[in-house]
C-alpha cells in the first residue's frame, strides 16, 4: 500500500500493477478523501475492473477533495498525485513537442500496449517514457538490456496515455503504410531513375494511409485550437505547422511526397483542380469537430520549389454568437460600437492589419442586426464564414464581378444592411459610399494602422471630401492582443516606467496589481490562452467633419479626435493590462508606435 513516503519510493516496491484498494488507502492516507467515500467506491466495485485504471474509476466519482480546498478529484489532480507519491516527474504530455515518427519506433505498439506506457522523447541515448503504472518496471530492464539505451520514467495521465498510444501509432503506420506503397510500386533500375524518384517521388492522395493522416491532421487542429494549419514542403521533409493564438508552432515533420499527398488529399476534399499545380488556387472545405460542430475552412495553394503550399484557416462556429463583451469591448466602447451599426443609414468603418480581427467584428455586429425584418447582403471576397441569415456574395473577378459591380447589384436587392468586404480602391469606395447615402447602412473595412488614418484614405482613394462628411458614421480601429492563461497567471508589481511608457502622452492610474505570463500544462507553457480586441473607436462629429478637406492633416485629426473623447490603442491596451487580462509587452508588441 502507499503508506509512507520510504515505501512510497518505486525502488522499494516489487514489481505490481496498481488496484483500487492500493489508490483509495493512498489518497485517504493524505486526505483527499475519507472512509465514506473508501468504503462507498470499494463496495460499488466489488469486481476488479482491470480494463480501467484505479485513477479513473475514482475520478468518474466526482468527488472534491475531503481536505476543504473544493478542488475537484479529477483525472489530472490524481495523476499528479500518484506521480507525488511514486517519486517520479509528472508530465501533461502535449502532442505538439513530440517527435511522433521517433518516438514511435522505439518500441512496438502491441509492446506500449501490454505495458501501457508511451515513449514521449527521443534524446540521443535517453529515452523518456510516460507511464500509469509507476511501480511495474519490467519493461524497463528488458528494453535497457535490448536496446543499451537509458530511460527516463513520468507519470501521466493514463487515459492521455491511452489515447496517444492509439493515434501516435496509427499516423506513424499510415506515414510508413505510404511511404512504403509508393516503394513498392516505384522499383528502380538505374542511378538516373534514383535521382528522378528523389526529387519527385509522388504518394497517391487516395491511399487509405493519406486518408487518415488527413483526417488526423483536421480532428488534431480542432483540439488544439488552431485557427490555421500550413503545409509547407521542403527539399526533404515538409513541415506541418499550426497557428495557435497568433503564434505558429511546428507539429510534425513529414517526407516531402507524403506531404504532397496530403495537399492532393485535402484538394480533392475541397473541390480543386489536384492536376494544376502552377497557380495559386482557392476553396473550402466544412467537416466537423470533435465535439460534432460543423467547422469552415478556407483553402489556399501556393507554388513553391519543393511543391504546393497550402494554408487551411479554420473558421470557429463559434464567433457567429460572440457578444460585443466576449470580442474585447468594454461596456463604453460597447455602447459607441452599438450606437454607430444602429443608425438607418451611413457608412461604419472596421481597420487594421491582416489578423487583426475585423472579419470576427463585423461578424459579431452583422449577426446582431440580423433580424426578420432586416435584409442584411454581403460582398466578400471570399466568404469567410457563412450564415444562413445572410444574403452572402463572392467577388469573381474572372467574369467581372468586383466589389463595385457587386454593391451595385446588392442595391437593386432591396437591402437594408450591406457589408462590403474591403475598400480597395475609389470605384468601391465612390459605391459604398453612394449606397450609405441613398438610405442603407454600410459595413466595410480598411488597411489603415488607427481610426483617423481611415479619412486620409478615402481622400488618397479620390474620394470627395464632402462626400464622406455626408456618410461616414465613424470608425474602429482594433488588435488582438494574446490573453493571460488564468491556471498559471502570476502576480507582479507594475513597473511604473513601464506603465508610463505604455499611456503616455495621456495619464492613466497604474493598477495596484498586474499580472505575468508563468506557463502550465494548460497553455502549452507560453503564459497565455485565446486572444481579445483592443479598440479604438472615433465617432465623428460635426468638428471632426469640418476638418475633412482635400489636405486633410492625419496628425490634426488624430489630435481633435482624442479631444473629442476617443481612447487611443494604447490606451484600450492599458485597460486590459489593468484589468489583469494581458501584459504591457503584448500591448507593445501590437501597437508599437503611436503618437497619442
Amino acid at each position: 500500500m502507499l503508506n509512507t513516503i520510504s515505501d512510497r519510493q518505486p525502488d522499494h516496491q516489487p514489481d505490481h500493477q496498481l488496484n483500487l484498494k492500493e489508490v483509495l488507502n493512498g489518497l485517504l492516507l493524505d486526505e483527499l478523501i475519507d472512509d465514506e467515500q473508501l468504503t462507498q467506491l470499494l463496495q460499488a466495485s466489488a469486481d476488479d475492473r482491470r480494463d480501467i485504471h484505479p485513477l479513473q474509476q475514482v475520478a468518474e466519482q466526482g468527488w472534491l477533495c475531503a481536505d476543504g480546498s473544493a478542488q475537484p478529484l479529477a483525472i489530472e489532480r490524481l495523476s499528479r498525485w500518484l506521480a507525488e507519491h511514486a517519486g517520479l516527474p509528472y508530465l501533461r504530455i502535449d502532442p505538439l513537442k513530440i517527435d511522433v515518427s521517433a518516438v514511435t519506433g522505439v518500441m512496438s505498439h502491441a509492446y506500449a500496449t501490454r505495458f501501457r506506457i508511451l515513449p514521449v522523447a527521443v534524446e540521443g541515448k535517453k529515452i523518456t517514457v510516460a507511464t500509469a503504472e509507476p511501480f511495474v518496471r519490467e519493461w524497463e530492464r528488458e528494453l535497457s538490456q535490448l536496446l543499451k539505451l537509458d530511460f527516463d520514467r513520468v507519470v501521466a495521465n493514463p487515459v492521455t496515455i491511452n489515447r496517444y498510444l492509439k493515434e501516435f501509432y496509427a499516423v506513424s503506420r499510415s506515414i510508413d503504410g505510404a511511404g512504403q506503397r509508393e516503394a513498392a510500386a516505384s522499383p528502380i533500375t538505374n542511378l538516373e531513375q534514383l535521382v528522378q524518384l528523389g526529387q519527385s517521388t509522388e504518394v497517391d492522395a487516395d491511399d487509405q494511409h493519406v486518408v487518415r493522416i488527413v483526417d488526423w491532421l483536421l480532428q488534431y487542429a480542432f483540439e488544439q485550437r488552431a485557427s490555421d494549419i500550413h503545409l509547407e514542403p521542403r527539399r526533404d521533409k515538409g513541415n506541418i505547422r499550426f497557428r495557435i493564438d497568433g503564434v505558429l508552432h511546428l507539429v510534425h515533420q513529414l517526407p516531402t511526397a507524403i506531404l504532397n499527398a496530403v495537399v492532393s488529399r485535402t484538394k480533392a476534399i475541397g473541390r480543386l483542380d489536384v492536376v494544376e499545380r502552377r497557380r495559386p488556387q482557392d476553396g473550402r472545405i466544412k467537416t466537423q469537430s470533435p465535439s460534432g460542430k460543423e467547422v469552415e475552412m478556407r483553402l489556399s495553394t501556393m507554388p513553391t520549389t519543393f511543391g504546393e503550399k497550402m494554408v487551411m484557416r479554420i473558421f470557429d462556429p463559434d464567433v457567429l454568437v460572440k457578444s460585443f463583451a466576449e470580442l474585447g469591448l468594454t461596456q463604453h466602447d460597447e455602447q459607441l460600437w452599438r450606437r454607430m451599426v444602429s443608425q438607418p443609414h451611413g457608412i461604419v468603418v472596421v481597420t487594421g492589419p491582416t489578423g487583426s480581427g475585423k472579419t470576427t467584428t463585423l461578424y459579431s455586429a452583422l449577426k446582431h442586426l440580423a433580424k426578420p425584418e432586416n435584409n442584411v447582403c454581403t460582398i466578400e471576397d471570399p466568404i469567410e464564414l457563412v450564415d444562413p441569415q445572410f444574403n452572402q456574395m463572392h467577388v469573381q473577378h474572372n467574369i467581372g464581378l468586383t466589389f463595385a459591380t457587386g454593391v451595385r447589384t446588392l442595391l437593386r436587392q432591396d437591402p437594408d444592411i450591406i457589408m462590403v468586404g474591403e475598400v480597395r480602391d475609389k470605384e468601391t469606395a465612390d459605391t459604398a459610399i453612394q449606397a450609405a447615402l441613398t438610405g442603407h447602412l454600410v459595413l466595410t473595412t480598411l488597411h489603415t494602422n488607427d481610426a483617423p488614418s481611415s479619412i486620409t484614405r478615402f481622400l488618397d482613394l479620390g474620394v470627395a471630401p464632402y462626400l464622406i462628411r455626408a456618410s461616414l458614421i465613424g470608425v474602429v480601429a482594433q488588435r488582438l492582443v494574446r490573453t493571460l492563461c488564468p491556471h498559471c497567471k502570476t502576480p507582479s508589481k507594475m513597473d511604473a516606467t513601464q506603465w508610463d511608457a505604455l499611456v503616455s502622452p495621456h495619464r492613466a492610474p497604474k493598477p495596484r496589481q498586474s499580472y505575468v505570463a508563468k506557463g502550465c500544462d494548460e497553455c502549452r507553457h507560453t503564459g497565455f490562452r485565446g486572444r481579445l480586441g483592443i479598440f479604438e473607436i472615433m465617432c465623428m462629429d460635426d468638428m471632426l467633419r469640418e476638418k475633412i478637406k482635400p489636405a486633410a492633416d492625419g496628425g490634426a485629426l488624430r489630435e481633435l479626435a482624442v479631444r473629442q473623447g476617443m481612447r487611443p490603442l494604447r490606451l484600450s491596451g492599458a485597460e486590459k493590462v489593468h484589468a489583469g487580462l494581458t501584459t504591457v509587452g503584448e500591448v507593445f508588441g501590437v501597437v508599437p508606435d503611436q503618437e497619442l
